[in-house]
């Protein structure tokens, strides 16, 4: 029997269309001047990596490393099926050497720089706003908005620098060879060039691109549509006590040059005292002093930002959290498990992680007519647990 269909089933709201590379398995970039702090705290969460138990160990390269994304859900998960095999969702970061004045035209190690952060789809601007006499910085003084202009603009001029030739080689072919097939995109580029070369803005910026410019910038995957979100590294007593003279410059140049974006303080420092303790040591420091590590928001914002959800399978043997990108449809999530599990789709059970806990038990859940069993145009959402049925494919019929 065809499962019933979840309400609204058939007219589920379209999910706005999503700049950047289609996957899950994408990747966020630590960008910043040279003695920031991007490889201290880079060093951290991989450090707060090899401590999580039972994971992967997974160092793709010196500079790159899968972080587990904190999740009191999946712990509540484990400890309560108890399983035999734990995998969370992780979140993939990458060191990227400091950018410096200049780097768009190859300064310090500019191109092999852009390079790296062309092959990330999310970023994490860090600045710095500690002063340290042993810790020289690039610029000679410390002002991190000044910073936060140096890095948007060099990623600016990056674009500029690959938009023009773009629209050079369309215009030969679509004005002056009069391909009409290509002309809309001469016309969509042209836009975007007068965005960020004339405007000097990010792609970013411009929340109201439609389906048609969206698809244009997904084939060229510009350094400035990327999501940015800003770290902001305090000495620790800053960040303790929460003040710092640079917080709210740099609150009020973020709101008018990438609004919406969002600014995380965080200590280095602090993150890498923490981490020598053990964990009763830690929260006997964080206790006394008032405070807490700003590690697992960052790391949660970072994935949320690469527009990654996950949902739960869950039972004796294993407890998984599977990545998707936000708007995924049953079917399509049900393929993450296992090519067969789409292709056969019948219908996907799901459960909200919030009725498990309450009611205590799957069948405590199903009692109180919570347990849904939903068709294949159902939008998966973060924190379901689901179970798919299915037919497998091309399998000999029973006589």
């Amino acid at each position: 029997m065809a499962p019933k269909k979840g309400k609204g089933d058939d007219d589920a709201p379209k999910p706005p269309p999503l700049i950047g590379r289609f996957g899950t398995t994408l990747k966020i970039g630590i960008v910043g001047l040279p003695n920031v702090g991007k490889s201290t705290f880079f060093n951290v969460l991989t450090k707060s990596q090899a401590a999580a138990e039972n994971f992967p160990f997974c160092t793709i390269d010196p500079n790159e490393s899968r972080v587990p994304i904190p999740d009191e859900r999946y712990d509540f998960l484990c400890q309560f099926h108890k399983p035999a095999s734990k995998i969370s969702a992780f979140l993939n970061v990458v060191d990227i050497a400091g950018l410096v004045k200049g780097a768009h035209a190859g300064q310090g190690l500019g191109n092999a720089f852009l390079s790296h952060i062309n092959a990330c789809d999310g970023i994490f601007h860090m600045t710095r706003a500690f002063e340290d006499e042993d810790i020289i910085h690039v610029e000679g003084t410390v002002d991190p908005v000044r910073d936060m202009e140096i890095i948007h603009e060099e990623l600016r001029l990056k674009d500029e620098e690959m938009i023009i030739p773009i629209i050079d080689k369309l215009e030969k072919t679509a004005i002056r060879g009069g391909d009409k097939k290509l002309k809309p995109e001469y016309d969509i580029m042209c836009k975007i060039k007068s965005w960020v070369v004339d405007e000097k803005k990010h792609v970013r910026y411009y929340h109201d691109w439609n389906d048609k410019e969206i698809e244009v910038l997904n084939k060229y995957l510009l350094l400035t549509s990327k999501p940015m979100i800003y770290l902001i590294n305090l000495s620790e007593k800053d960040y303790i006590r929460k003040k710092n003279k640079w917080l709210v410059k740099i609150k009020e140049w973020v709101d008018s040059h990438d609004p919406g974006a969002l600014v995380i303080p965080f200590s280095g420092g602090l993150e890498s005292h923490l981490q020598d303790k053990s964990e009763e040591e830690r929260q006997k420091y964080c206790t006394e002093h008032k405070t807490q590590s700003a590690l697992p928001k960052i790391i949660k914002v970072g994935y949320a930002a690469l527009q990654l959800e996950y949902f739960f399978t869950a039972g004796p043997d294993e407890v998984r959290a599977w990545t998707i990108r936000k708007g995924t449809k049953a079917p399509q999530a049900a393929g993450k498990i296992h090519t067969d599990f789409e292709k056969g789709f019948i219908m996907a059970e799901v459960m909200k992680f919030q009725d498990f806990k309450e009611e205590g038990s799957e069948s405590a859940v199903k009692a109180a007519g919570k347990y849904r069993q939903q068709g294949r145009n159902y939008i998966v959402e973060d924190g379901d647990i689901i179970f798919f049925k299915f037919n497998t494919p091309n399998a000999p019929k029973k006589k």
